[in-house]
């Protein structure tokens, strides 16, 4: 029985000591090697300044911006902490007068646009925290952002093409447009005279 439990505690402290220390620091070691820039969090930098994460969305409103898509995370949008989406199914009432909000809030930031509205400007992801927009929900918004920047749409464009990221080769799933890369770098396109 004595051997039994001085058996037991052995195990205990190996298993441990493997699954608890030596394993995640081999990990995280490899990931160091392999991947420095994921393994640390994706971080955008504005300069020295970190500015966010290539893999957490952010909320953007000012209309020179890029917008992202709805967040459903509480106390506030985009929270890390509380990554959850709305849970609303499609014949609930809240998500049809959230929708129409939101398909509001785009009509009235660019009344001159008549495209149909993506379906990922006005509904939460899964997780709340979607960094990227589709193609078209960036297309969608290029015309404001040039109008409000007085910049050239091709110039809004073209920076909408170089956070372009297609899928991964071999994986089904579209295109899709990283929203703080394209913020950050219509920062730096300068106004027309």
């Amino acid at each position: 029985m004595k051997q039994t439990i001085l058996t037991a505690i052995r195990a205990l402290l190996v298993l441990t000591f493997v699954t608890g220390l030596l394993y995640p620091l081999v990990v995280t070691g490899l990931a160091q090697l392999a991947f420095p820039a994921q393994a640390n969090g994706s971080v955008l930098r504005a300069g020295d300044k970190p500015v966010g994460s290539s893999l957490v969305g952010q909320a953007f409103s000012a209309d020179k911006y890029l917008w992202s898509r709805p967040s459903a995370t509480a106390p506030f949008a985009y929270n890390a902490a509380a990554s959850t989406g709305s849970n609303l199914g499609p014949s609930n009432p809240a998500l049809a007068a959230a929708v129409k909000q939101r398909i509001e809030v785009l009509r009235h930031a660019d009344p001159g646009n008549r495209q149909v509205v993506p379906t990922d400007l006005v509904t939460a992801s899964g997780s709340g925290l979607d960094p990227d927009i589709s193609v078209g929900a960036a297309a969608f918004q290029v015309p404001r952002v040039a109008r409000t920047r007085g910049v050239a749409i091709g110039e809004v464009a073209k920076v909408v093409g170089e956070c372009t990221h297609p899928p991964l080769p071999g994986m089904i799933g579209p295109a899709h447009v990283n929203v703080l890369c394209v913020n950050l770098a219509l920062d730096h396109v300068s106004v027309r005279p």
